[in-house]
Order: structure tokens, then C-alpha cells, then sequence
């Protein structure tokens, strides 16, 4: 289940295979926090500059990660730092690391002010199961989601009393019951309700997106797949898993591809499990990591912590 990274996702050489990370103190209430990720080939100075960048306008970095993987000449990196908005407007924060883009030919430079950007926009596919669906709602009703979310879209009718639909309801989200079959996935009509969207959601949505719907939709979809991919694809994975008699089971979110199971991994979870256990428990633990691995996905996506690595892998800063 074709992707695009994320277009969120975006300091020299100090040794042959840098993984650099520091820290600084949380930033005072007064200024505004702002996130830079930056992805382009490998040269030096790169850092420097990038703090130069930040420190003339007055802003300050919170905290840097970097990584340049040995022998691949590409650079990667990630930076929080604060900045006073009226000293640095966003539009001049714009034009300073586009500049900076283009004296190191960046293949990504993305900025982002969460408090003054919009909030990403959403849409979340799910089918029978609410274990994913429901964690999702109440994150985002708690506040963990710097998301918006536009709609519900199922193949899987809910009744109007049940939890998810009064839920909807109380928060005006609009639910979309399109009744699929092997012949008609209604994926015309999907990318109608999914317009205007920045990415979607599978919460364990349990229909095969077709390649002709990833590229007229053209954005990024995040999937949970309960298992520990590349090992147990396809259906019934827990049932494979206990089957085989693992000692760890786990969760997988990863990015949608056009092969199965297949795209980028983002984040895996993983719980021990023994001779003691039945396809139950199997069951129950699985649901609890994949509603955590799904939740930590969007989180390390929409904080631009998620970067495209070689033909099919990721950096997760």
C-alpha cells in the first residue's frame, strides 16, 4: 500500500559518519517557536551557516540533529530555535533560507511556525475496527495533533448511536459511509471528499489503495500495520505471528506505497509475548502498540521530524 515524503521534510563534516544531537533549555514564553529541516548534498560550513542564518535575525537554537550517512555525500538536519516575530517576520524568514537553499542546492529547505501556520489539514480512512480511530480522535481533541481533521471516510456503517458517530457530531467532523466491493472501491469518490487535504490517515482502513489513487491524490499517506513489517504483510498478521510462534510482536506506520506493505517505515513498536499468551492477548497487545506507533507517527510527522532516506527508507530525527 506510492508516496511522497513528506514536503515538510527537509551542521559539517567532523568525521567520516555524523549523528550529531544537542539540547539547549526550553525557549522563554515571549518568543515563538519555529522547526527548519534541511536536506541537500554534503559540504562544509553547512552548519555554520545555517546557524548564521538564524543568529543574525536575532533567533536562537533550542536544539540541532544532524546526520550525514558514511560514504552518500548528503547532508541531513533538523533545527528548533525561537525567534522574535516582529524582528523576523515570517515572509523575511522565508526568503533568508531560501537564500540558504540555494547556495548549498538544497533538495529540501521547509520552515515551520507552529504558532503561526495553519494547522495541517487531514482526512482519516478507517474500516470496522475503532481501536486506531478512536485514540486518534481523543488525541486530537487533547491537543496532541497539530492537525485538522475534515472528515471521516469509512466502508464500514456506524449507526448513529454508537461512540465514533456522536463523537463526530459533537465536533462537526463529517463521516462518509462508502460502501465498497471488489469492483467499485469508490476511489473517485474519496479524492472529491480528500481535497484540500496536506495528508491522509489509514487507521486501519482495510481496502488496498489502487495506484491510479495515490497519484491523482499526490500527497503523503501514513498506514498502521499491525505487525513487524517486512515479515507477516497482508492480512491476519497477529495471526501469522502467533502461528509462528514469536517471542515479539509489534506495529509498523510507514508510509503508502503501490507494493503492499511495502513503503518507508516511520515507527515500529515492539512487546514481548511468550508460550503463555493466545491469539487474544496477541490481539490486545497488538491494538495498544499499534494505537501508540500510529500516534507517534503523525506527531514525528507534522513536527518535520520524518526525512526521505536512499530509494526507500527514512530518517527519523
Amino acid at each position: 500500500m506510492a508516496r511522497r515524503f513528506p514536503r515538510v521534510m527537509g551542521l559539517a563534516k567532523m568525521c567520516r559518519n555524523r549523528n550529531i544531537s544537542f539540547k539547549s533549555l526550553d525557549p522563554p514564553s515571549s518568543l515563538t517557536h519555529g522547526i527548519h529541516i534541511f536536506h541537500c548534498p554534503d559540504a562544509v560550513g553547512i552548519v555554520a551557516k545555517l546557524s548564521e542564518c538564524i543568529a543574525s535575525r536575532g533567533g536562537n537554537i533550542l536544539a540541532a540533529d544532524v546526520f550525514v550517512p558514511e560514504n552518500k555525500q548528503v547532508f541531513y538536519s533538523r533545527s528548533d530555535f525561537v525567534f522574535d516575530p516582529v524582528k523576523w517576520p515570517r515572509v523575511q524568514m522565508e526568503e533568508d533560507f531560501l537564500k540558504l537553499s540555494q547556495t548549498f542546492n538544497a533538495i529540501r529547505s521547509v520552515v515551520r511556525v507552529p504558532a503561526l501556520d495553519p494547522k495541517y489539514k487531514i482526512a482519516v480512512l478507517a474500516s470496522k475496527q475503532d481501536h486506531c480511530l478512536v485514540d486518534l480522535l481523543h488525541g486530537w481533541q487533547d491537543g496532541r495533533f497539530p492537525v485538522d481533521i475534515t472528515c471521516v471516510i469509512s466502508n464500514h456503517y456506524r449507526g448513529s448511536n454508537t461512540h465514533v458517530i456522536r463523537f463526530l457530531e459533537r465536533h462537526d467532523i463529517p463521516y462518509h459511509y462508502l460502501c465498497t466491493t471488489n469492483e467499485n472501491k469508490r476511489e473517485g469518490e474519496m479524492l472529491q471528499l480528500v481535497q484540500n487535504t496536506d495528508f491522509l490517515v489509514l487507521a486501519r482502513y482495510m481496502q488496498i489503495l489502487s495506484g491510479n489513487f495515490l497519484r491523482s491524490y499526490g500527497n503523503d499517506i501514513i498506514n498502521i500495520h499491525h505487525g513487524l513489517l517486512p515479515s507477516f504483510k497482508g492480512g491476519s498478521p497477529s495471526k501469522q505471528a502467533f502461528e509462528a510462534g514469536v517471542k515479539l510482536i509489534g506495529a509498523t506506520s510507514h508510509f503508502v506505497t503501490e507494493e503492499l506493505d511495502a513503503g518507508p517505515i516511520i515507527e515500529q513498536m515492539v512487546e514481548r509475548v511468550s508460550h503463555r499468551d493466545n491469539l487474544q492477548s496477541f490481539v490486545q497487545k497488538s491494538e495498544n502498540l499499534e494505537k501508540q506507533c500510529l500516534s507517534k507517527a503523525i506527531r514525528s510527522y507534522c513536527e518535520l521530524r520524518v526525512l526521505p532516506y536512499e530509494e526507500n527508507k527514512t530518517v527519523v530525527f
